[in-house]
C-alpha cells in the first residue's frame, strides 16, 4: 500500500470516528430544540408546580395532632372527602389500601391519609375497615387549602413524596392496578433512604 493510500484510509477512519463521537451530542441538541418529549409511562398526572405541604390536623384514630412533617420519609396516598364517605370515597380508600398492599415488602414505605373536609366524624365501622389510614380533620387547614380547588380535590387520589411535596394526581375513577404500578415504579427508582 502506498503512502498516499494509507493517508486516505487513516483520514476516513478519523472522520468516521469523529462522526460517531459527535452524533449523540448533535441528536440530543436536535431533540431538545425541537421540543421532543417522549411519551410518559406514568398513569398519574404530575402536578406543576410541585407544592410543599405543611400543616397539621387532628388524627381521629387516637385524637392526637399529626403534622405533615411527622410523615416525612414516606410516600403518602391522600384522599379528601366528607365524613359521611360516599361510595366514591369508599372506592378511593379501598384502592389506596390495595395499592399499598401489592407493594409487598416495600409497603412499609407508603402511608395513607384521609383528610376529612367537614365537621363530621366517620363511621366507626369504616375506620376499622381501613385501619392504618390516618384520618385527619382538616376542614379549612393548611393541608387542604394547598391542594387544588375545592371543586376538584374530592375527585382524585393524590401522592405526596417522602420530602413532603404534593407531586402526583391520579385520574377520577382511578384504576387501582395502574396506580399500584406507578407506586411500584416510584419505589424502585426512589433514591430517598427508607
Amino acid at each position: 500500500m502506498s503512502n498516499e493510500n494509507l493517508q486516505k484510509a487513516n483520514r476516513r477512519k478519523f472522520l468516521l470516528l469523529l462522526v460517531l463521537m459527535c452524533s449523540p451530542v448533535v441528536v440530543s441538541y436536535l431533540l431538545y430544540f425541537s421540543d421532543y418529549r417522549p411519551n410518559s409511562k406514568n398513569y398519574g398526572d404530575l402536578i406543576k408546580p410541585i407544592v410543599k405541604l405543611q400543616g397539621k390536623g387532628t388524627n381521629l384514630a387516637d385524637n392526637t395532632i399529626l403534622r405533615m412533617k411527622d410523615l416525612h420519609g414516606k410516600w403518602i396516598l391522600v384522599t379528601i372527602d366528607s365524613a359521611d364517605c360516599s361510595e366514591a370515597c369508599k372506592d378511593k380508600l379501598y384502592y389506596m389500601r390495595q395499592a399499598r398492599m401489592v407493594q409487598g415488602k416495600e409497603r412499609h414505605r407508603i402511608e395513607r391519609l384521609w383528610l376529612v373536609n367537614d365537621e363530621g366524624t366517620p363511621n366507626e365501622d369504616l375506620i376499622k375497615e381501613y385501619e392504618g389510614t390516618y384520618i385527619l380533620k382538616d376542614r379549612d387547614g393548611d393541608i387542604i387549602n394547598a391542594i387544588e380547588t375545592r371543586d376538584t380535590q374530592m375527585k382524585h387520589i393524590y401522592l405526596i413524596d417522602p420530602i413532603g411535596n404534593l407531586m402526583l394526581k391520579f385520574p377520577e375513577n382511578v384504576d387501582g392496578t395502574k396506580m399500584g404500578q406507578d407506586l411500584k415504579r416510584l419505589l424502585h427508582v426512589s433514591q430517598i433512604e427508607h
